[in-house]
Parts: C-alpha cells; structure tokens; sequence
C-alpha cells in the first residue's frame, strides 16, 4: 500500500535519517519503534509532505508521490494522527474535526451537519464531549482522542498513529487498540508508533526498528519478535538494566504532606492522607476518579472547599504560585503545553524557577552564571543537547529531563509528578526513574500519578487507587502489583 526506501534527511551536519525505509500492507497493523531521536518522527514527516527528504522515494499504491503538506496527504488518503497535540483550544468540538470546513450549503458550514457526521465516530472512540464545547476545556486524554476522531474522518487508507494512547488511561488504550483493529480489519495500512513496547506487541501484525536513522528491523513478523530482542534492537547493545524497585523509604522524621478531610465539589470527597519525607507514593484512578485532583489540590491548583492540605512546615498552598514559593515542584505530562517555553533556551528553562519565579538569582543575575548552573544540571539529568539551543530542538525524552531539571533547580521539598514519562523511550524513562527514585533518597516527598500501571509498580512504595473522588485502597507489599491497581481502579467497590 505505502512504502518508503532509501529515506535521507540532513540537518546541517546530522543526519536524521540516513537510509530508512518501511513498507506498509492493506489489512496490517505495522508498529515501529525506537529510541528518542532515531528518526520515526522524521520519517513520518517525509511520508505526509511536512519534510522533504534529501534522497530516497515514497511509493502509494506503487506510484511515487511527494506531497506539498499533510492536508494533501490526506486528500490522498494519508492521514496522520501527531503526537504532539494540534489542538485548536478556543475552537469548539466539531471545529476541530473539520478546520477546513464541513457539509454545508452555498459554501457556508452546517455545524449540524457536521455534528451529525461525526457523531458515529466520536461514539466509537468513547469520546463523551457535547460537538459544541470548546476543546480547550477537555482533558488531555480527550484531546487525544479528538485528534484520532479527526483522522477517521477523513476516511484513510493508511493511517499513521504517532503514539496515539501516550496521554490515556487504560480503558482509553484498550478503546483506541479496539478501533485500530477494526481499521485494519476494513483494509487499512494502519502504522503505529509507540514507547511502549508491550502494546506494540499486542496489536501490530509486523513491526520495524530504527536506530540511529537506519531501519535496523525491517517489517519482521510479530510472532518472530520479543521484548527483549526489539530492546536489543533499539539500542544496538546489551539492554539497560531497570531501576530496582524501591527500597523501603528512609522516612525524613518531621517531614510530612498532609491532606485532611480534603472535599472539592464534584471532584473529591473526604480525601485524608500522609505522605512522609522518603517516601514515592502514587496515585491511581480511571479518568475522572480524582487522584488527579489530589495533585491539584497539592499544588494549590484547586482549593478545597472543605478540609485542608499542608505542607511541610504547616502551610496551606494558596495558589499554584504560592506553593512553589513554599518548596513544590509540579512536573506536567504535558511537557509542551505546561513544562517548557519551547522557543526559549535550553538554560533559561532550567533556570526558570529559581531565576523567574522565585527571583532567587538577584534583579541583575549573571548569564554565565545560570549557563553554567544549567550545563551542571544538564549534565548530571544527561540531557543530550547544548544548553544554549531552543528546547523545541530536544528530543521527548530529553525535553522531560528538562522539565525535571528547572524544578530540581529550585531544591524543592514536594516533588508532584503527573505522568512523567508519557512519550519517552526505554533508556530515558529509566533515567527518569533513577531520579525520581534519587529525590526520595534525598528525603523528598513524592507524589505521582501516571497511566502507566508498571511505572507506579516499579516506583512507589505505596499506591492509593481513587474511585469517584474519594481514596478507595491503598496498596503496598505484596498487594502493590499491576493486577491489583486494575482491579480496585476497576472495582464498583471499595476493597479491604
């Protein structure tokens, strides 16, 4: 249906892609994987028109083609779904799914219209938003799945899914995974592109690996794939080994987070918890269940209308920027949208709390002085990249780091992570990992939320699952496991 051969792309002196290629089949899945900066977003790129490619074809159907942009790829049945969100947040739901106008008459839109085309796609994918609210307002995991629906819509042969799921939470996955069968089913060519590696090998007939900006896999039959050898694969060496499942917590005596009674309307109910100085605690829900709000509400982003939360020292957050000011750092999944100034460089993110936001570096701070604060924190997260070029030029999982480093910067005592490695690959998420599990050892408290229930197994020392606002169980031990985080996520009930 769709192959590319011989792919080159230069930028200046790098190559992003020196040689690659993939060949996509009607009725397959094809998963393609690889590190952060190995080429798949490039090679995306050149398949839908964004980039031209220095050397090598892209054949549709057997035909050469080199579209102008992504809207003409999909005029030619290319749609493609980024994983960078395209959003256009004041623009209502079923804007959205038609930016360049839908059914209507003498050339005028029928927003009607237009809802009721995309009513039954909308459904499929689970999506319960009214056509005419403003997309800003959804949930990130919303958002995601508005863009998936506006790809449908545009009726593909091949559809290129560019971690589509890296923003849901299970249920969303196993929706998104369900519709994408059904694609190929009908005779879709269907590329998926994912982080992680056991969804890949669940829902992909063949899949390919780049490295380095070659195609080092080539389209091999799932059945002849493991998890290790695509690892083996990615890296072109033995596979890093995980971080080691946390120890008991050395609990920093005096050191405490404290959520007493907590109720926000229609988000929690009666929430009350500790967490020490040491300890990784996680927070675990299904959307809506409202451990995301526990992290608002411990970071001053929502007040509580009843209850309170303290932080070390005895104070409540009053504002998001009254809690920083008291030691919190808030490390967004949203790295683009909430964690970066992408145009800015690499050291003035870094140094933006501390220097910005707290003022702490003087009226008139040295700019060697924050360069050099920067390349350290830079070099010690292994961020690979030059402190003095845009953040926008970074890999994801590079670009996480990032977010990391400016809070770290700033030595807070409250550490509150929402997804911290949506989109990364294997070697930087066990380098967040390390982190993460080095601010505990430092005798920091962390609170962290994420859909990634293996992350929350391998990190935490406790995991509070949510159901409808309110703290349904808590596990440890021998409980803390992936099983038992679905099921009471899951669970129309309370368990013991």
């Amino acid at each position: 249906m769709l192959t590319a051969t011989g792919l080159v792309k230069r930028f200046g002196g790098v190559h992003a892609l020196d040689g690659a290629g993939i060949a996509l089949e009607r009725g397959q899945v094809h998963g393609l994987v690889g590190e952060n900066g190995a080429g798949k977003s490039t090679l995306v790129k050149i398949i839908c028109g964004i980039l031209r490619q220095d050397a090598g074809t892209v054949e549709l159907e057997g035909r050469p083609v080199r579209f102008d942009d992504a809207r003409r790829a999909a005029e030619r049945g290319v749609a493609i779904v980024s994983q960078e969100l395209m959003i256009f947040r004041d623009l209502t739901v079923v804007e959205n799914l038609f930016p360049h106008g839908g059914p209507g008459r003498a050339g005028l839109a029928d927003r009607r219209a237009m809802a009721r085309r995309a009513a039954p796609v909308l459904e499929e994918l689970g999506l319960a938003a009214s056509p005419y609210e403003r997309a800003g307002g959804l949930s990130l995991a919303d958002q995601q799945l508005l863009e998936i629906c506006r790809a449908l819509l545009t009726e593909p042969r091949v559809l290129i899914l560019d971690e589509p799921t890296s923003a849901l939470p299970r249920e969303a996955v196993e929706r998104v995974e369900e519709t994408t069968r059904r694609l190929a089913d009908r005779g879709l060519a269907v590329l998926y592109i994912s982080h992680y590696l056991e969804d890949v090998l669940r829902i992909a007939q063949q899949v390919s690996v780049l490295r380095g900006g070659r195609t080092v896999l080539a389209g091999e039959d799932i059945s002849r794939v493991s998890l290790d050898s695509m690892v083996a694969a990615m890296l072109g060496e033995a596979a890093p080994e995980a971080a080691a499942k946390a120890p008991a917590p050395r609990l920093r005596k005096g050191t405490a987070l404290t959520l007493d009674d907590v109720t926000v309307p229609d988000k929690l109910r009666d929430v009350s918890c500790t967490v020490q100085g040491g300890e990784i605690v996680g927070a675990a829900g299904l959307q809506g269940a409202g451990h995301l709000e526990m992290l608002d509400a411990t970071c001053g982003r929502i007040r509580p209308a009843h209850g309170r939360v303290l932080l070390p020292g005895g104070v409540a957050p009053r504002s998001l920027r009254h809690a920083v000011g008291l030691g919190v750092a808030y490390v967004s999944g949203d790295r683009k949208g909430r964690g970066l100034m992408l145009r800015q460089q690499l050291w003035e993110n870094i140094t933006a709390v501390q220097n910005v936001a707290l003022g702490r570096d003087g009226v008139l701070p040295s700019q060697r002085k924050l360069t050099e604060r920067a390349a350290t924190l830079a070099d010690r997260l292994r961020i690979r990249g030059d402190v003095h070029s845009p953040a926008s030029s970074l890999s994801g999982g590079n670009q996480q780091k990032a977010v990391l480093a400016k809070w770290l910067d700033a030595d807070p005592s409250v550490v509150v992570l929402d997804d911290p490695t949506r989109g990364v690959d294997v070697r930087a998420r066990l380098e967040v990992h390390g982190l993460i599990q080095e601010l505990a050892a430092d005798g920091k408290i962390v609170l962290i939320a994420s859909t990634d229930l293996t992350e929350l197994v391998a990190l935490c020392h406790r995991v509070l699952v949510f159901q409808h606002g309110r703290i349904t169980a808590e596990l440890a031990g021998e409980r803390l496991t992936e099983r038992d985080i679905s099921l009471a996520m899951n669970a129309g009930f309370a368990l013991p």
